[in-house]
């Protein structure tokens, strides 16, 4: 089965008109995309938008084979003209299907927003999902079939859509993931490559004729990630961000509830509120056992908060405690930890703070204390394939 993607934008395309934002300014060149639309072999075409025919001509194709036309979402705006010669335009009701003569079969699928998706079969049993903007499939059952061997969706809006598929197998290790309905939610360019990595998936441009079932090189997820940042940089969102399209995450919390901290319940409020609700909470610090079984990807949020509990049971705070094993003792649990972490089979993304490059601490205690971090962030770092710094939000590949 070929595709063509006619567009990969969202339904006002990229650059939105009018909108003056950052994202919308660099979208230029092939970074600038028309309303998604998908020409199947020729003779299916999923979702038509303004200038399809156009579109369909500039990337060396015609539209005159198209024997069957089908929306996924409603469209606002004014109607979109059908060219001349186009069959009118429709939906399948939810679970019917559809065969065409070309041998291609149509299954719709349901969402869990207004809009419907397809399953398309192609005449030598290429399967391929479409998914419409702002919608994840409903009604997933696990272990319904084999891996698709291409989905196109909205990674960036729904990355939970992916997370379900992962869950039930429909989208596997060698499912080719594309990122299609692509907003101003993301700078593109660099940023929204880096993203949709971590996600497993890929962006095209419009016009690019893909081929299913063919292998495509897309970078696999890192199996250990380690995103540094500074108070309020963005880096507990940054690593949920790159798990977010994954099922079944365990998020270990190593700050404990604090029982009493007012203050503290309003934080992991917050964090427990942003995370999907499919995700499960640990709240320990004891790392190596998890990280020795094999099982979902882990979230570890934070080192920092490990490393104080740490230093707290080694007595590092107390001079002569330090002196008499304690800085020994704090050794061999990083060496420990590092250890683990080199010999996981988990996905684990953990969180940690950069603190070496603030304000001397006045205290020797305080002292040590950003002297052990540095120290547990350089080891732990060595055993990462990726590590990032978030800056203001904004995200720095250190490695990988």
């Amino acid at each position: 089965m070929e595709l063509t993607l006619l567009g990969t934008g969202a339904p006002r395309g990229l650059p939105r008109p009018g909108c003056p934002c950052a994202a919308c300014a660099t979208a230029v060149g092939q970074d600038a995309r028309g309303a998604t639309a998908v020409l199947v072999d020729g003779t299916l075409l999923l979702d038509l938008t303004p200038g399809a025919a156009f579109a369909a001509a500039r990337a060396g194709h015609s539209l005159g084979g198209v024997r069957q036309v089908l929306l996924s979402h409603p469209h606002d705006g004014p109607p979109v003209e059908v060219p001349a010669g186009l069959p009118q335009p429709g939906r399948v009701p939810d679970g019917r299907e559809l065969a065409l003569l070309t041998g291609h079969r149509v299954r719709a699928v349901a969402m869990d927003a207004p809009g419907t998706g397809y399953a398309v079969h192609g005449p030598d049993g290429q399967r391929l999902l479409y998914l419409p903007p702002g919608g994840a499939p409903a009604g997933l059952e696990q272990g319904n079939g084999e891996p698709y061997d291409m989905v196109l969706a909205d990674v960036v809006g729904r990355p939970d859509a992916l997370a379900r598929l992962r869950a039930v197998g429909a989208v596997g290790p060698t499912t080719d993931v594309v990122a299609v309905h692509l907003d101003h939610d993301v700078p593109p360019g660099p940023e929204l490559r880096r993203r949709l990595a971590a996600a497993g998936a890929r962006a095209v441009p419009d016009g690019a004729t893909l081929v299913v079932g063919v292998y495509e090189d897309v970078p696999d997820v890192p199996r250990r990630t380690l995103v540094l940042g500074g108070a309020r940089s963005g880096k507990s969102v940054e690593a949920e961000r790159r798990l977010e399209a994954f099922p079944d995450v365990l998020y270990v919390a190593t700050g404990g509830s604090r029982s009493g901290d007012t203050e503290w319940a309003s934080r992991v409020a917050v964090h427990r509120e942003r995370r999907p609700g499919s995700w499960r909470t640990a709240e320990t610090c004891d790392l190596v056992p998890l990280l020795k079984d094999d099982g979902a990807p882990l979230l570890i949020d934070c080192l920092s908060l490990w490393l104080t509990d740490a230093m707290d049971a080694v007595g590092a705070w107390d001079d002569a405690e330090w002196a008499d094993g304690g800085e020994r003792e704090l050794r061999s649990r990083i060496r420990e930890l590092t250890e683990a972490v080199r010999a996981t089979r988990r996905t684990v993304v953990a969180v940690s703070n950069e603190v070496g490059s603030g304000i001397v601490p006045a205290t020797a205690s305080g002292r040590r204390y950003r002297d052990e971090l540095g120290r547990l962030n350089t080891a732990f770092a060595s055993e990462c394939e990726q590590v990032l710094l978030v800056v203001a939000g904004q995200s720095l590949v250190l490695r990988g």
